[in-house]
């Protein structure tokens, strides 16, 4: 599921740490970083699917 999650985002960040953790601090600030820049938002995403 992780492998998935990864996937998605690299494509869609903020989904991909919503179905991580949910609607908490680290998914707005996902999408804060998203909206500044595509790539801060994956290395975000991927780093919380990696410690979640």
């Amino acid at each position: 599921m992780d492998l998935i999650r990864i996937v998605i985002a690299i494509f869609l960040p903020p989904v991909a740490v919503f179905t991580q953790v949910g609607l908490g601090k680290h998914f707005w600030i996902n999408l804060l970083l998203t909206l500044c820049g595509w790539l801060p938002g994956v290395i975000h995403a991927v780093w919380v699917i990696g410690k979640y």
